[in-house]
């Protein structure tokens, strides 16, 4: 494989992607810095297919990217393939509004063949190619100029590995006939929809405890307002409040802007400047939440009981022994949510229970909570068994 020089201007660029827009399928990774901001700062690309591969600089002056996004995301005959790319692919929506497509990832890939749920990437180089990965650059920072031969050649490892891991990934998922299992995860992750950050949702990242619709409806407003000014100011959102904070607000709303000022977590400057005042605008014209917006009485648990719970428990027994016979991770087959919904009750809209997953797992989940199957051990192994069907 053709190793390139750091690439660092438009033209050398744009003549590797007219190249790769041919490929069957590239292989990308990114390296950003985002401690201090709240968008990823990019600070390395790299690409790479079975032939060449380059790591380019975007923050070169004057260089246009415009080439490389669009192989990523308006050329659908190349296959892109990243590792746990889930932040790579958010750098990407954020640049551009879409995301790469179609997408293939290694370590969701790695869940259909047994290698766990959330394989890193130097054991998934490790495992496939019996390379040790250099690590040493890993913690680097990748906006500091200019990048040293070690920090490039490190870089550019992640994509040369992984064209030659795919194929081979790709040439078992095709002898275990399970790549059609992976399908829904790709699309899935594929989703712009998981990559914007929309401020009116933002409530429903932050932890509390209660359901009064008044104090939810406070908590939207004030995390909304929250996500705005961390987009506005590119600050991390626990530069501006953190979430707990945003709790105690939420929870015990101050009567006046000077309040502010005995605010845990807030400083005492907020009960006088004018982002405490934008606070207190945020939390005077917040408004109940709606019974449509409510959230579930028990996230974890819904509708379950005592006997709910063990149902539930066996469920999760019965998983770990499918994922085991079948070597594949138990997150593949189904949720700890879904598990419990099952167990309360609910029959409709649970994944484990549609395609290929009610095949492995679904099936057999049903009968459990049914009384059709039932836990035994033989010669000292855990095992399940058919009992009679239920009249």
């Amino acid at each position: 494989m053709h190793i390139h020089p750091l690439i660092t201007d438009s033209a050398t660029l744009a003549n590797l992607c007219s190249r790769l827009a041919d490929a069957d399928f590239v292989t990308v990774d990114t390296e950003f810095m985002r401690e201090s901001t709240y968008y990823p700062e990019l600070c390395l690309i790299q690409i790479a297919d079975v032939n060449e591969a380059a790591a380019i600089d975007p923050m070169a002056p004057g260089i246009d990217l415009k080439p490389l996004l669009e192989l990523l995301v308006e050329n659908e005959d190349v296959l892109k393939v990243v590792h746990a790319g889930g932040q790579d692919i958010e750098i990407v929506y954020n640049l551009t509004g879409k995301t790469p497509y179609p997408l293939f990832d290694t370590q969701v890939a790695a869940m259909a063949l047994g290698q766990g749920e959330q394989i890193g990437y130097s054991n998934l180089v490790d495992s496939w190619l019996g390379i040790s990965v250099d690590k040493g650059a890993r913690f680097t920072d990748w906006s500091r100029r200019p990048l040293d031969e070690r920090q490039i050649e490190y870089a550019i490892g992640d994509v040369t590995h992984l064209a030659a891991i795919f194929p081979k990934m790709l040439e078992r998922l095709r002898k275990t006939g399970r790549g059609a299992w992976l399908d829904q995860e790709m699309e899935r992750l594929a989703d712009p929809a998981n990559y914007a950050n929309d401020p009116d949702l933002a409530w429903k990242r932050v932890r509390v405890s209660g359901r009064k619709p008044d104090m939810l409806g406070r908590l939207k407003a004030i995390a909304r307002w929250r996500e705005l000014e961390a987009q506005g100011k590119d600050l991390p959102r626990g530069r501006i409040v953190k979430d707990e904070t945003l709790g105690d607000l939420a929870g015990n709303p101050p009567r006046k802007q000077a309040d502010l000022a005995k605010v845990r977590g807030l400083s005492a400057t907020w009960g006088t400047n004018d982002i405490g005042a934008r606070l207190m605008a945020a939390i005077e014209g917040a408004t109940p939440l709606s019974a449509e917006e409510l959230p579930p009485r028990d996230d974890r648990k819904p509708g379950l009981g005592k006997e709910g719970s063990l149902v539930a428990d066996l469920l999760k027994l019965l998983l770990k022994i499918r994922s085991r016979d079948i070597d594949v991770a138990s997150k593949l087959l189904a949720r700890s949510d879904e598990l419990e919904a099952l167990a309360a009750g609910t029959r409709k809209g649970l994944p484990m229970l549609e395609g290929w997953r009610y095949d492995q797992f679904g099936r057999d989940a049903l009968d459990l909570v049914e009384g059709r199957l039932a836990f035994a051990v033989q010669g000292g192994r855990l095992t399940m068994t058919r009992t009679e069907e239920v009249a």
